[in-house]
């Protein structure tokens, strides 16, 4: 009998599937406030994005509470509360294996005001009116 074998892209779909479905399950449960945690209940957090390995057993989710407010103390809430966000993952996701799960927070947004400030530099401004 012939083992199914993947294509590295069809492996890679099925990570960022697998990551996409970690997403909205912690931002399930930190909108509904299942956490249990003071810290989270009072703030909006965003889960912007989850990376996962290419072996589906670590994920890396990138979070950012609204208007960045209190950042460093949703994360510590959020790090002291990743044994309940791991097992209600592993509970709804149904993979053999639940991911580690780890919390960053997420700078795109800081690095997409640096962009848009540079790009509003009167130099710059200058130079793109030139063209």
């Amino acid at each position: 009998m012939a083992r199914n074998q993947s294509t590295p892209e069809q492996q890679s779909v099925r990570v960022l599937k697998v990551g996409e479905r970690v997403r909205h399950i912690l931002s399930e449960l930190l909108a509904r406030g299942e956490a249990h945690d003071d810290v989270l209940t009072a703030h909006s957090v965003s889960v912007t994005e989850v990376r996962m390995t290419p072996d589906l057993r670590n994920a890396i989710a990138y979070v950012k509470p609204l208007l960045g407010i209190d950042e460093t103390d949703v994360l510590k809430a959020l790090r002291t509360n990743t044994a309940f966000f791991q097992r209600e993952v592993a509970k709804r996701l149904g993979l053999k294996f639940a991911p580690k799960l780890q919390f960053r927070p997420d700078e795109s947004f800081d690095e997409a005001d640096r962009i848009e400030k540079l790009l509003s530099d009167p130099r710059v401004t200058r130079d793109l009116d030139d063209a």
